[in-house]
Parts: C-alpha cells; sequence; structure tokens
C-alpha cells in the first residue's frame, strides 16, 4: 500500500511557492481562452470593460493615490466612482422625496388654530 504525500492547502504553501508552481499543472492558454478566461472572470465580479479617455495627470494622481494605499489605480477609480455615484443617488433620492413631501403638505387642509380648538371641543 503506497500513499502520497500531501501539503495542506495553507496561505504559507502558497505564499512558499510549495503549492501553485509545479510546472506539470500549468499551461499556457490560447488567446481565445484567455479571451474566455477574461469574459467569465469579468461576469463573475459583475465587471464590463470599457474605454474612457482621462487626463494624463488624472490617471497619474489615481495611480499616486493607489500606489501609497497598496491597490491598483483602477480599483481605487472603480471605488471612487463606485462611492461618488451612491452619494449621488441618495441625494437624488433625498430630494425627490422633500419635493413630494412639499407636494402632499401644499394639498393638505390647512389646519387653523380655530378648527384645532373645535375639534378638541368636540
Amino acid at each position: 500500500m503506497t500513499t502520497q504525500a500531501t501539503i495542506e492547502g495553507t496561505d504559507e504553501a502558497w505564499e512558499s511557492g510549495a503549492l501553485g508552481e509545479d510546472d506539470k499543472f500549468m499551461r499556457v492558454l490560447s488567446n481565445e481562452e484567455q479571451g474566455t478566461t477574461e469574459a467569465l472572470v469579468n461576469a463573475a465580479l459583475g465587471l464590463q470593460p470599457i474605454s474612457i479617455r482621462l487626463e494624463k495627470s488624472l490617471i497619474d494622481d489615481f495611480r499616486a493615490i493607489a500606489t501609497i494605499n497598496g491597490l491598483g489605480y483602477q480599483t481605487l477609480m472603480r471605488q471612487a466612482l463606485k462611492r461618488f455615484a451612491e452619494h449621488e443617488k441618495k441625494r437624488l433620492l433625498n430630494d425627490v422625496a422633500a419635493e413630494i413631501r412639499l407636494k402632499e403638505s401644499a394639498k393638505a387642509p390647512k389646519q387653523t388654530l380655530h378648527s384645532t380648538r373645535i375639534r378638541k371641543a368636540a
């Protein structure tokens, strides 16, 4: 009876290269497979590639900030855009809600001090 040696799947094993660096488990993906893999990763993460033109200085700023924070600059840009969009949605919804409340209060019958006293007396 032969037993096969196994390496426990720990973070240390991955970081040291004991797992994941054996050439017999690697292969180079074709361009088609790379495209399919990228599409699968994008779909799994809910990402959609886009093309956008930005000022070089803006990209440089994001790269510098991302480096300081230990992030990729595109990750930082996604986070910044997401925070901005969430804030704007909340602001716009609050504006709409305030407008609706204002319209509803304008439609409601006005209560005067006199009408309040009459109701209390009744």
